[in-house]
């Protein structure tokens, strides 16, 4: 019902621990000349940094605001520098642009400290010489068939804007592997490809599963290839898998996999994370 005195009601103010990646997305202020002002992330902070996905999917959304009319996204190579805060600075640059193939690096920046460099692949599609289908997982367990997970005093507070479902294939995972079906719970203003790098890096790394006692783990790089154009899924569900390749001398190699609920793989990657205590 609107007031007694006739005007427009007034939308309450979206509290920024509310705040979904689109919402992020759109709070970002331009400065021009590329770049751009957030204050604000509260809600997808874990401890002193932010979630690692949110942070690229503010890049992301940095590159796709200073340059409209990007091809779609084919890869990206993601540097965790420096713990990134609530409060930040995004800056877009066109490396090279083509007939077919962008280039652009984003960098974020706290407190004038460089935090985060991404370098991001666009490449508009074209007559292909060949063609290799996307694997298709065989086990596929859907997610309403599989268990959630509750929350826990020790999952990181930006786990709370995720629904997460156990996925372990039969048998239970190989050693050094972590499964989970992962939903964003607001998807409101988000395109596929940001969704992807928003949820991409949510779950903990396989080698979590075989550390000998509990410790911090933080992601240093992140490099990931889109695969195909316009990832599609049913209800907002994907399907992540991080395992490791190797884990010794307090790193661990890690590949990062990402299939839509039809179980056609859409994200291939492969990280390094340094592996404390």
């Amino acid at each position: 019902m609107p007031p007694a005195d006739g005007t427009d009601p007034v939308e309450p103010a979206l509290h920024e621990a509310d705040m979904g990646l689109g919402a992020l997305a759109a709070r970002l202020v331009p400065l021009g000349e590329g770049r751009f002002k957030l204050d604000g992330a509260a809600g997808w902070m874990q401890g002193r940094t932010m979630y690692g996905g949110a942070a690229a999917s503010i890049a992301y959304a940095a590159a796709v605001k200073a340059f409209p009319g990007l091809p779609p996204l084919r890869a990206a190579q993601v540097g965790f520098v420096a713990p990134v805060g609530e409060h930040l600075e995004a800056e877009a640059v066109m490396l090279r642009q083509g007939r077919s193939v962008a280039q652009v690096e984003t960098s974020l920046y706290c407190d004038g400290a460089l935090v985060q460099r991404t370098l991001w692949l666009f490449g508009a599609g074209r007559g292909s010489n060949g063609s290799v289908a996307a694997r298709i997982e065989p086990e596929l367990v859907q997610p309403e068939d599989s268990p959630s997970l509750g929350s826990t005093d020790m999952a990181p507070a930006f786990t709370a804007r995720m629904d997460m479902r156990r996925a372990d294939p039969a048998g239970g995972s190989p050693h050094g592997t972590i499964r989970r079906w992962v939903r964003l719970k607001d998807r409101a203003d988000l395109d596929p490809v940001a969704e992807l790098v928003g949820i991409g890096d949510a779950l903990p790394p396989g080698s979590a599963r075989a550390m000998e006692r509990l410790g911090p783990i933080s992601s240093i790089t992140w490099a990931l290839t889109i695969l195909g154009e316009v990832p599609a899924t049913r209800e907002g569900w994907w399907l992540l898998e991080t395992s490791s390749n190797h884990m010794g001398n307090g790193f661990s190699s890690e590949t990062l996999r990402l299939w839509n609920s039809e179980g056609v793989e859409v994200m291939h990657g492969l990280q390094s994370v340094a592996v404390f205590g």
